[in-house]
This record gives C-alpha cells, sequence and structure tokens, in this order.
C-alpha cells in the first residue's frame, strides 16, 4: 500500500513542531509505543519536508503553525514526493483550516490536547490507510465560510503576512510586482479590507491562508 507501514516493522514516524519542549515530549511519549519508531524531527515546515525526503516516514505528524512552511504547505510539498501520510496537530483550528488540509490530501487532523495513547491510536489509523479528523474540528469546518478568493490572491496575502514588500512578493511567485499589486487589491476589495496586512489578517483567522 502506498504510504502505509510495510509488514513486519514499526511504523516510521517524522515529528515537526517549532515549539522545543512540545515537539520533545512528543517523541519521548510516542517512542514508548513498542510499534512506533521516530525516525526524524523538524522545527519548522521547510526542514520536516528536507527530513523527509531524507527518512521516508510512513507517517509525518506536523505542527499546523510553523514558521518557513506551515503543516499543510509542508504537508502538500511532502505528499508531492513522498510516499508517506500525514498527521496535522494544532492548538487552534481556524474555520477554514482544515478544507485547506483535505484539499493538500492530510489524513489526519487532531488537536494538540489529544492525549498521547489516543494519538498513537490516531497515527496506527493512518498508517493503514484510514482517515481521522477531530469531531469538533469537523463540526466547525462544516460552518465555516468559503474562501471567496482565488489561488494566486491567497498566494499574495499567504506572503504579506510576513511583512514582504511587493517586489520580494512578486520575486517569491514568479510575478511581476504590477500583478502581485493587482491581486492585493482584488483580495482587499472582496475582503473588504483597508491594507494588504489587514485582508492578509482576515484571510489567516478564517483558515484560508
Amino acid at each position: 500500500m502506498t504510504g502505509g507501514r510495510t509488514e513486519g516493522r514499526g511504523i516510521r514516524l517524522l515529528v515537526a513542531d517549532d515549539e522545543h519542549l512540545i515537539r520533545g515530549a512528543l517523541v519521548a511519549l510516542l517512542t514508548l509505543e513498542p510499534d512506533i519508531d521516530v525516525v526524524a524531527t523538524a522545527e519548522n515546515g521547510a526542514e520536516a519536508v528536507e527530513q523527509a525526503v531524507r527518512h521516508r516516514p510512513d507517517v509525518c505528524l506536523l505542527d499546523l503553525e510553523m514558521p518557513e512552511a506551515d503543516g499543510v504547505e509542508a504537508a502538500a510539498r511532502i505528499l508531492a514526493t513522498v510516499p508517506a501520510r500525514v498527521i496535522i496537530v494544532t492548538r487552534h483550528a481556524r474555520p477554514g483550516v482544515l478544507r485547506r488540509a483535505l484539499a493538500a490530501k492530510v489524513s489526519g487532523f487532531v488537536p494538540k490536547s489529544t492525549p498521547a495513547d489516543e494519538l498513537a491510536d490516531v497515527i496506527r489509523d493512518v498508517a493503514a490507510g484510514k482517515r481521522y479528523i477531530d469531531p469538533e474540528i469537523a463540526a466547525t469546518a462544516l460552518t465555516a465560510e468559503r474562501s471567496p478568493l482565488t489561488d494566486r490572491e491567497l498566494d499574495v496575502l499567504r506572503h504579506s503576512r510576513s511583512t514582504l514588500s511587493v517586489q520580494r512578493i512578486a520575486a517569491h511567485l514568479h510575478l511581476a510586482p504590477g500583478t502581485v499589486r493587482n491581486y492585493l487589491s482584488s483580495a482587499m476589495t472582496k475582503l473588504d479590507a483597508s491594507s494588504r496586512h489587514e485582508a492578509a489578517e482576515k484571510a489567516w483567522e478564517n483558515g484560508w491562508i
């Protein structure tokens, strides 16, 4: 089975979280499980992608809020290159994030408050090819407003959150500065925002970026 566990060996797990204490606690607790083998850790999204490519884990446990690339962005990059499965863990499940995660083909979505033994069971289920979405997160997502923005408008707002200049956003996205300004203007109009930073914050709060 692609991305699943090979019979006769433990589940190879990657753990990524930018909070050192949480990452360490997860590793310590999950290592106690006889069928789970933590093969790599990472402290940001970009490093998670690098470690996944290097170690080819069965399951990647990714924090949602990480620098360099958030959990959903990292998941999309990992799943494009590695036959793994991904579980997102989050402290605050913003409404639209689950839709983003499902679109990225994430297999699990759980809150950080999940007890270690329950998390281990989720990891086992996901490794076996199942999907697990926390019921409360799923219920919130069902009532969430859908994003009115295009993919490109979301891209430029995502980069705006890091206070990049229009020129740097254009370079990152391989677009002309004028094109970036047009996308920002359109997004601001749709979100009734007075600045690109306000538009980016509104998009973030709704979990669209």
